[in-house]
């Protein structure tokens, strides 16, 4: 079969159209994006996240994105200024629990920007005891105060370190009403601050996290600086999808131990209470949604390729990508969760 001149012309516009087509498209993104994000740690796991999505979307694109730790507030502030996607922000929960909690410096995110596609989870959130403590598990902590005992907890108020606080005051209503008063928060900063105030007697739990707190773990029980794992807030069915190595010196299954269902900190005296850390993207709420619909289509391609997965997986990640609407129904309902517990141990009910 031969094909004329006109045929052959058709079918190369077409191939050439085809792979452009992202190419055209990516003309809406800015060739150089700056994405925020709410830390001013370039070696936490915000960054870390950040990194891995930057560099998988900036290569489909054709563009360059430079993540920038700047910290909550000027992470706001350079997103105010900017409706033309030039600035993007990355962030996690904490972004809705500070608001909750009623934080200085954080506006309601649902009302004041745009909550873009959700890409990973940090399964690590995990609460600690020194390992010669008397408290063996969440139940024996759980049962202190029931007795009668006050147990402080390290935290860092206003986000992720303390809804795990907040889930082991309800549990303890839940359980046995008026017990909470003896779980007692002790306000402290960074993961360092944290750690220091257990080993210098003044916390009986810690938040902490299985990537900063595994190698402690792992001293010997006359170490001033060894500790135990009690807690991990995240769910079991979400952990089993972690590395079977694990972290460090502990393995998967040995970390399940320590979550739900295997440890049990109630949320309504049926249900398990879980929380998972999840990343996700935040737009000026005057932003195209022509851009967002990009980054959407964009990400999608990325995860559907599956190279994005094994390197998050490699920093103990889990991926979990959503595209923009389905992310922010998601987010709504877990706000909505957390702001129950809130409030119920708010008004004491």
């Amino acid at each position: 079969m031969t094909l004329n001149r006109r045929t052959l012309l058709a079918a190369a516009s077409a191939i050439a159209l085809a792979a452009t087509s992202f190419a055209a498209a990516a003309q809406e993104l800015p060739r150089n994006v700056r994405l925020v994000i709410g830390s001013s740690s370039t070696g936490g796991d915000t960054y870390q996240n950040s990194a891995i999505v930057a560099e998988a979307l900036a290569e489909k694109l054709g563009i360059r994105i430079k993540v920038d730790a700047v910290g909550v507030g000027e992470a706001y502030k350079a997103l105010d200024r900017d409706s033309r996607g030039t600035t993007l922000m990355m962030f996690h929960d904490q972004a809705y629990l500070g608001n909750l909690y009623g934080v200085t410096g954080y506006a309601d995110p649902f009302e004041n920007y745009i909550i873009g596609p959700s890409v990973a989870i940090n399964p690590g959130n995990a609460y600690l005891v020194p390992k010669n403590s008397p408290y063996q598990s969440m139940e024996d902590i759980l049962t202190a105060a029931e007795n009668g005992e006050k147990v402080r907890v390290a935290i860092q108020p206003g986000g992720v370190s303390e809804i795990g606080f907040t889930a082991m005051k309800n549990a303890a209503r839940v359980r046995a009403p008026g017990s909470e008063e003896n779980i007692v928060a002790l306000n402290t900063g960074s993961q360092s601050d944290k750690n220091q105030a257990m080993w210098d007697g003044l916390a009986d739990v810690i938040n902490g996290s299985i990537q900063a707190n595994e190698q402690f773990t792992q001293l010997p029980e006359d170490d001033q600086k060894a500790m135990r794992f009690v807690w991990i807030t995240a769910g079991g069915a979400v952990l089993e999808q972690a590395p079977p190595e694990g972290m460090g010196d502990t393995t998967r299954d040995q970390l399940l131990k320590y979550a739900s269902p295997e440890t049990s900190v109630t949320l309504d005296g049926e249900k398990d209470f879980t929380f998972d850390k999840e990343f996700f993207f935040l737009f000026n709420k005057d932003m195209d949604p022509a851009i967002i619909d990009q980054i959407d289509a964009a990400l999608t391609e990325v995860f559907e390729e599956g190279a994005i997965q094994e390197r998050q997986k490699a920093s103990f990640f889990i991926p979990n990508f959503r595209a923009s609407d389905e992310s922010r129904a998601h987010f709504e309902e877990k706000r909505d969760t957390y702001r129950r517990v809130i409030d119920e141990l708010k008004s004491g009910s």
